[in-house]
């Protein structure tokens, strides 16, 4: 496993970090399954692992919580989120601050947060969801000085809405944010424009997310794929995103190398890029789980297979469904 530093927290971040929404909003979950995994990815040397009270209403973060304890003799960095108070993902440019993070709000759910993780100090608390209109706002910067102040909460980051990574800039210019989540991947590279030379100007942290483009970039989805009812990808992978996706994905088989699979050139098409410092796949079995740590190799994509990925760059713009 190779480590990157992580922004202005100086910490030493495994490059493969764990994305647990999977292990709580998704079916197929199997908590047994969930915490082998969880511990394997420690074996390989993981430490960084993100969260969100949003994710099954706490119990996502009681997990990791019960993993922390289970290897109190390791130094894991937990990140955990804050949900929006009127409990609506993604923000919408008319929603006020009030209505999503005002101060008590802000205090409560960390507190709910320190609890489930069973932990004195939150390494990394992350607003959900986020609007840029909302930099200038005094009530969210003095909750968040207060908690940093009493120690509850060591750095402060923000993972920003579907497809909008230029939306929280001004935000970042305050100061008060250690590091920024945004959706990074062969399709989404917007936030390389403006996102991440302003990341690296200010010594802020990047966090990639849905590498896999929420599974049309393991290569494994077809026109017929269907999700259960109660599976949050069943809202996202309506009939014509599921249809697009399949498609943009097919286009890119020929580029994959030759003992590689699609999921690897994902990954290594991110960690090509040293503006990343970790990436969250989500992993619920323990193959998943060593197939993913393995591209943690130092080894990045050829530049001429760099180069073309570029070309495969999908700009998108939120829609009803792209929670």
């Amino acid at each position: 496993m190779n480590y990157r530093r992580f922004g202005r927290t100086d910490w030493k971040i495994s490059e493969m970090g764990y994305g647990m929404w999977g292990l709580a909003g998704w079916t197929g979950s199997d908590i047994e399954e969930v915490n082998k995994s969880l511990d394997r990815s420690v074996e390989l040397g993981c430490n960084f692992f993100d969260t969100a009270w949003g994710y099954g209403a706490g119990k996502s973060e009681e997990i990791l919580g019960d993993l922390l304890k289970r290897h109190s003799d390791r130094r894991l960095y937990a990140a955990t989120k804050i949900p929006p108070k009127n409990f609506k993902w993604p923000s919408k440019p008319d929603y006020t601050l009030e209505e999503c993070f005002p101060a008590s709000h802000i205090i409560e759910y960390t507190e709910k947060s320190l609890k489930n993780l069973k932990v004195e100090q939150i390494d990394l608390q992350q607003f959900h969801v986020w609007e840029d209109a909302w930099a200038t706002h005094d009530e969210w910067k003095e909750a968040i000085q207060k908690l940093t102040q009493e120690g509850k909460v060591a750095h402060w980051g923000i993972s920003v809405n579907r497809w909008e990574p230029e939306n929280v800039l001004e935000t970042l210019r305050t100061g008060l944010i250690s590091s920024v989540q945004v959706i990074y991947n062969i399709f989404d590279q917007a936030p390389e424009d403006a996102l991440f030379p302003l990341c690296k100007e200010l010594d802020v942290a990047v966090i990639a997310r849905v590498p896999f483009d929420e599974g049309t970039l393991t290569g494994t989805l077809t026109e017929e794929t269907t999700f259960p009812a109660d599976d949050w990808r069943s809202t996202y992978f309506v009939p014509e995103n599921l249809k697009d996706s399949v498609h943009h994905a097919e286009a890119l088989r020929p580029l994959i190398p030759a003992g590689m699979t699609m999921p690897e050139m994902a990954l290594r098409f991110i960690l090509s890029n040293p503006d990343v410092g970790t990436i969250i796949p989500g992993m619920r079995k323990i193959k998943n789980v060593e197939a993913n740590m393995a591209a943690s190799d130092g080894e990045g994509l050829m530049p001429a297979l760099l180069q073309d990925l570029k070309n495969h760059r999908w700009d998108r713009t939120p829609t009803e469904w792209s929670q």
